[in-house]
Order: C-alpha cells, then sequence, then structure tokens
C-alpha cells in the first residue's frame, strides 16, 4: 500500500474540487485576506498556473492528496534580501478532511522536502490565535513556538495575536 498522503504539483484538472473545497467561510477565516472569497472556478485555474510557473525552488507550491484524491494545498514563499534562508510555510485542507492527520503528513513531508532540495535553513508559519488545530498541526509536525506577536493580524476588522512557529533545518 502507497502513503494515503503525496505532495504533488498542481494540475488544472483539480481546479473544480479546488474551487469547491477552497470556497468555505470557515477556511477563508484562516487564512490571508489575498485567499479569495468566494472563491471561483476562475481563481482556481490563476492559482493552479501561478503555482506551475515558480521557477527554481523559491516558492514551492503542492496538491495535497489522500487516497490521490485532491484534498488542500500546502507551499512555502521564500524570504528575500537578508531573509533569503527563512521561508513561510502555508497551508489548508478542505473541511471534509479535517481531523484526519492529513495536514500533520503534509507538513512534515514539505518541511522535509525543503531541506532536503533546498538551502532553506528556518522554516516558520504565523497561526491565527484562534485556530488551534493548526498549532497542534505544527507542533506534531516538529515545529515550535518562537513567539506570539500581540495583535497582530486584522481579520474582518477585528484584532489578534499571530502564534509564530519554526522548525530549523536538521544541520542546525
Amino acid at each position: 500500500m502507497g502513503q494515503l498522503v503525496t505532495l504533488q504539483p498542481f494540475e488544472q484538472e483539480m481546479a473544480t474540487r479546488l474551487a469547491e473545497l477552497a470556497n468555505n467561510p470557515k477556511i477563508v477565516a484562516k487564512m490571508r485576506d489575498n485567499f479569495p472569497h468566494p472563491y471561483s472556478i476562475s481563481d482556481a485555474y490563476f492559482w493552479i498556473s501561478f503555482c506551475n510557473n515558480q521557477k527554481n525552488n523559491q516558492n514551492v507550491f503542492r496538491a495535497i492528496l489522500y487516497h490521490n484524491e485532491f484534498v488542500g494545498g500546502i507551499g512555502v514563499l521564500r524570504g528575500e534580501d537578508i531573509y533569503r534562508n527563512n521561508a513561510e510555510i502555508g497551508y489548508w485542507l478542505g473541511e471534509p478532511y479535517w481531523g484526519l492527520n492529513i495536514m500533520t503528513e503534509a507538513v512534515q513531508q514539505m518541511t522535509a522536502w525543503t531541506f532536503d532540495n533546498t538551502d532553506i535553513t528556518r522554516l516558520s508559519a504565523g497561526i491565527f490565535e484562534t485556530n488551534p488545530a493548526s498549532m497542534k498541526v505544527l507542533e506534531k509536525a516538529g515545529y515550535y513556538l518562537e513567539a506570539i506577536h500581540s495583535k497582530a493580524i486584522l481579520k474582518y476588522g477585528e484584532v489578534f495575536d499571530e502564534y509564530l512557529y519554526v522548525k530549523l533545518a536538521p544541520s542546525f
């Protein structure tokens, strides 16, 4: 039996399912404002094209598959200038798949791939205080809480703390 959770490049055939799963206010509430809502089929096609046009492992975005079915997305966005050895990891999972440990496995895979295939030495994720499930995912994937940025996030007119989780490359 193969892996239950796999990461692969996005494919145009995923667009319909991507739009269906991503068009969820529960997901949008925990994402940055540049995550569209409502999430249309044209948003899905735009995102797939954007992801597949990234070059040189600078920014890497992958579809998450569970039993070979598209269920969410994960990505690593490299820092710039003096932060070029840093990257931010971000992810989302369709609501029907919450609580199945899919995201923990996806974060572990993406983290390992990043440290094995790039010169990134530090991964971080900023999590809304309202998202304890994502904090748990990161902790299970070996990340640690580095800081709490007080009142750093503005979403829907409300101000929230940001929990910053970090994992360093094994060489550190």
